[in-house]
């Protein structure tokens, strides 16, 4: 179970610590699961030795209620002890990526979980095979059948969307022919594709990348984001043509199976598999587009600020202020942390202090650890958190968000049997994203005073906003048209998503900045438009967080109560339900409009400021 939140910073590889030189209370505490490698590998074994048993399992369903239990149950224990040995293996190997014997030992996890999904794959399509009837004779026989009835459920649904056994193993085998659009574009933009140097503003040559080009257009010298940005898009102008192709194959592969599945489109079919309806999605593009006044406001305002005559679209990211990054340590960071999380009452709070005290956290960069921030753990695990520690205002914000995430993972571990101790996607950043704005409005109170913070804070506020719910959105809204003009038989040209999303930038964007030929080439190199329609939860995260958060500090202790049980609720219910128990339904709009009240509030405070 692991939730990221990446980083592009660049790091002084030689400067840092090897990871046997850093102190033992700045590293995670793995111990806690496996005392020793030892105590790991006698779970791997044991794992393994139950995967021709599950095999042997395959063709019992149907012989009645304590068949199914006995299946399920066999199938969720190895789950379980499997997930902990994945975690404990992936964990070591992210704290010094050149071990070896991590490398190797996280290899064979990877390996392990394979040969676990092809041992268990039988499951579903015989599960299908029980009706409703016999499936009520099934609860009434064993009672204790009904603990997993929501696991059952899950796989129902799809019930109209299953077809023959010859068919789906036909599709299961031409998997690999259907990801070669996918997998072309990863192996092109990861690979083959040489972008050239750039002069950086202390005039020295720095190799292009992707991770560079964020950089670079963070620059406070104009030249050096406008020849990023120039350089960049050359590189892709020079493969449109098969960029195009390759998202052509993508989108035809979902347009495909969506109709072979029998879904209304290619929309439906991606987030039936999630249980989101349709109209979430429908919602989060209409109400942001009613909103874009906002979004031509800020950049207006950026525009001003800047003192430019012309607004390019490498202008957008540059700071609009001046000064540094407040400095934060990370003791001062936890402290700020546990302050500003009052509101969620002592419980929460205790909670926090138990991450904060117990070595649940890994914290500053050594030689050869993953780079950016993410919180993993299992059931049986606590819920860890990797960082790369820099004294800054970004990584206070890390470091609550991933607090966010594992305060999740612990309510909901603490709170439901296994098989519901998880979350989907579409509830995971909501959790993260509502300490986020907790956390903004704690220093926008602190700071009321202090206009060259304020300033800072509220920067970084809108320009979050700005890239998660406005530009995510945008990608959205970009992926659903391209769908439906395939599936209506337009061909996906290159100087057809030009135009599209030329068009498309400059209605989000607004006149006062110039939309560059360049942009138009976006499309061609975002690695999110192959994840079948992913991006939008990030927009409706933190949407509703902003709306969480707002109801948890101006209202009372109810609310507080109300997020602590969708933290509880784990999987146990739908997502959309889950959310309901929160105070937000994500199938209504008004979440999405309270959401752009908030950021309208701080865009009028920013104003004012300069």
């Amino acid at each position: 179970m692991t939730n990221m939140k990446g980083c592009n910073e660049m790091s002084e590889t030689q400067k840092l610590p090897l990871r046997k030189d850093v102190p033992a209370d700045l590293t995670w505490d793995l111990t806690t699961i496996y005392q020793s490698d030892d105590q790991f590998e006698k779970d791997f074994v044991s794992v393994e030795k139950t995967l021709p048993s599950l095999k042997k399992l395959s063709g019992t369903l149907t012989q009645g209620a304590a068949a199914l239990l006995t299946a399920t149950e066999t199938m969720l224990t190895a789950a379980r002890k499997l997930e902990k040995v994945y975690v404990y293996a992936q964990l070591k190997n992210d704290q010094d990526t050149s071990e070896d014997g991590y490398q190797a030992m996280y290899a064979k996890a990877q390996a392990l979980a394979a040969q676990f999904g092809a041992a268990t794959a039988w499951f579903d399509p015989e599960l299908l095979k029980l009706n409703d009837k016999q499936m009520t004779s099934y609860y009434e026989a064993q009672p204790k059948l009904r603990d997993y009835k929501r696991l059952y459920d899950q796989t129902f649904a799809k019930r109209a969307h299953i077809l023959s056994n010859e068919v789906e193993e036909v599709l299961a085998g031409a998997d690999d022919i259907f990801s070669s659009g996918e997998k072309t574009f990863g192996v092109l933009d990861n690979t083959d594709l040489s972008f050239p140097t750039v002069t950086d503003e202390n005039g020295h040559q720095v190799q292009l990348s992707q991770g560079v080009y964020g950089i670079l257009l963070e620059s406070t010298n104009r030249d050096v984001r406008r020849q990023a940005f120039q350089k960049l898009y050359e590189v892709y102008s020079q493969f449109q043509h098969t960029l195009a192709a390759t998202l052509t194959t993508n989108v035809k592969n979902h347009n495909f199976k969506a109709n072979v599945r029998q879904y209304h489109s290619a929309l439906e079919a991606a987030l039936s598999s999630t249980e989101i309806p349709v109209k979430v999605y429908d919602n989060l593009i209409s109400e942001v587009n009613k909103h874009l006044d906002l979004l031509h406001r800020y950049v207006a305002l950026r525009k001003r600020i800047l003192g430019l005559d012309e607004l390019h679209m490498y202008d957008l990211y540059t700071p609009l202020i001046g000064e540094k990054s407040p400095k934060y340590t990370f003791d001062e960071s936890k402290k700020v942390a546990l302050d500003a999380l009052q509101v969620m009452g002592p419980q929460y709070v205790n909670h926090v202090k138990e991450e904060f005290n117990n070595r649940w956290i890994d914290v500053v960069e050594n030689r050869y650890k993953r780079s950016g921030g993410y919180s993993s753990g299992t059931y049986d695990t606590n819920p860890f958190i990797l960082l790369n520690w820099k004294d800054n205002l970004d990584n206070l914000y890390t470091l609550i968000h991933e607090t966010g995430h594992s305060m999740h993972s612990y309510y909901a571990s603490h709170n439901q049997p296994y098989q519901y101790g998880d979350y989907s996607i579409f509830v995971a950043e909501i959790a993260s994203t509502t300490n986020e704005n907790i956390l903004t409005d704690y220093l926008l109170d602190k700071f009321k005073d202090d206009d060259k913070m304020k300033r800072y804070i509220l920067n970084y506020y809108l320009d979050g906003f700005k890239g998660t719910v406005f530009r995510q959105t945008q990608f959205a809204e970009f992926e659903q048209y391209i769908h439906e003009q395939d599936a209506k038989g337009q061909p996906l040209t290159a100087n057809f998503l030009d135009n599209y999303y030329r068009q498309l930038n400059q209605k989000y964007y607004g006149e006062s900045v110039i939309s560059d030929k360049e942009i138009g080439l976006e499309w061609s190199r975002i690695p999110h438009f192959y994840y079948n329609f992913y991006v939008y939860q990030y927009a409706t995260g933190f949407a509703a967080a902003s709306t969480l958060a707002d109801n948890i500090v101006n209202g009372d202790a109810e609310h507080v109560e109300k997020y602590l049980n969708y933290l509880k609720s784990g999987s146990s219910d739908t997502p959309i339900n889950v959310m309901k128990k929160a105070g937000v339904d994500m199938t209504q709009p008004e979440y999405l409009e309270k959401a752009f009240r908030i950021f309208e509030e701080r865009l009028d405070e920013f104003e004012k400021l300069f």
